[in-house]
């Protein structure tokens, strides 16, 4: 547990930091906002392909060693993206990071799912989730420190090269986590793997969660990845001024995961999910479009971060509860990242939008769309709750 919270948490940290830098390079690089977007896209996009090999290949290989060269690739790159001189590099180094931003959530969210109780898997695996509003919340304290004391053009490379630290936790990955001995069951081979999820019985099921994902995900980086720049440009927030409204944000949103993490083993993931995309919607709309004042979106803002996140901690339960162990990582690996990497799409679209609808007007619709397409999936899936790992072991139609 404290393995994928780290490896999760220090994703986030990684992932996040270019949230919080789109207003810099906008002032220093001078590339636009749909420029800002693609790079924002990329990593997003390469995850997908990232998440499906890497699920794949914990079939094979086992989840913890795929946990583990995850979270070195991403740091590794995501120290290099500081030292980038131009919107190309940049690019190419966002990409890369990608490809292991990816990998660790399908190979940490399958190795919590198969280790802990049917009875607690949705607490267990959503406390995990609360991880990345940790790793959120460290990018915008880092960030509001380091605007504060260092110059613009140094402060968001120091950002940057303080994304090598995960690193670290691999070390310790390696000395104390063992593999689950269910993952070994039906070990998997030949590339022909990659496709398992895509073929009966199981496509019906694959298509409909990779869907309901999309909406999540794209809803969910269309709102957050040009947030500070929205505080920032919108409401003429100081750099310091909107990392302590982000901060707000993040710690509404650790409160949305645990609850969400509880809620799911209570009234189940399909109701959880519901109450976060409903609630969503409305608390969006309030938090752009309402006449308040900067002082009163700041308890609005707690309030969006928190139902908005909650939809995130009954996914790594609920696709567990849907694959039997041989196509777990493979299927749960892409339907993820295929949500993630089509989702992708919205924050360019976001970007490009901009400068015709204003940005609050382009944030806004593609983040209602995204959480319509995830209603309409859900309405098409099944309640998992409570489900044993060991009743999936005999594939069954969907």
């Amino acid at each position: 547990m404290l393995a994928c919270f780290g490896g999760w948490s220090l994703d986030a940290l990684d992932v996040q930091i270019f949230s919080f830098i789109i207003p810099t390079l906008l002032s220093i690089w001078g590339i636009s906002t749909g420029q800002a977007g693609i790079l924002a896209t990329v990593t997003l996009l390469v995850s997908a392909f990232g998440g499906w090999i890497a699920g794949a290949l914990s079939d094979r290989w086992g989840r913890v060693r795929v946990l583990q060269i995850s979270i070195l690739w991403y740091a590794l790159f995501t120290f290099l993206c500081g030292f980038t001189q131009d919107f190309s590099q940049l690019f190419w180094c966002r990409a890369l990071q990608g490809f292991g931003f990816g990998g660790e959530w399908a190979a940490g969210a399958v190795l919590m799912g198969e280790v802990i109780r049917d009875k607690y898997r949705g607490r267990a695996v959503g406390l995990v989730q609360t991880g990345w509003s940790v790793g959120w919340g460290a990018a915008a304290l880092l960030f509001t420190i380091l605007s504060a004391t260092l110059p613009e053009a140094q402060a968001w490379r120091v950002l940057f090269w303080i994304g090598l630290a995960p690193a670290g936790l691999v070390f310790w990955i390696r000395r104390f986590v063992q593999e689950p001995t269910v993952s070994r069951t039906g070990t998997p081979s030949g590339f022909t793997h990659l496709f398992s999820a895509l073929k009966p019985p199981y496509l019906a099921t694959t298509w409909r969660v990779s869907m309901m994902v999309t909406g999540a995900q794209g809803s969910s980086w269309a709102l957050t990845t040009f947030l500070p720049t929205y505080l920032k440009t919108v409401r003429h927030l100081t750099s310091v001024g909107t990392g302590s409204y982000l901060m707000v944000l993040i710690l509404g949103a650790f409160c949305g995961f645990l609850s969400g993490a509880y809620l799911s083993d209570m009234i189940g993931r399909k109701s959880t999910f519901m109450v976060s995309a409903v609630g969503s919607v409305v608390l969006m709309l309030v938090y752009l479009f309402a006449p308040l004042s900067n002082d009163m979106i700041l308890p609005v803002g707690f309030l969006l971060g928190y139902i908005n996140l909650m939809m995130f901690s009954p996914m790594g339960p609920f696709m567990t509860e849907l694959y039997p162990s041989a196509v777990r990582g493979v299927g749960q690996g892409f339907c993820y990242n295929a949500g993630r990497g089509i989702g992708a799409i919205f924050p360019a679209l976001v970007g490009f939008l901009a400068a015709q609808l204003g940005l609050a007007s382009a944030i806004a619709l593609f983040t209602f769309c995204g959480l319509g397409l995830m209603i309409v999936a859900l309405l098409m899936l099944p309640e998992t709750r409570g489900r044993s790992l060991a009743s999936l072991e005999q594939p069954a139609g969907p």
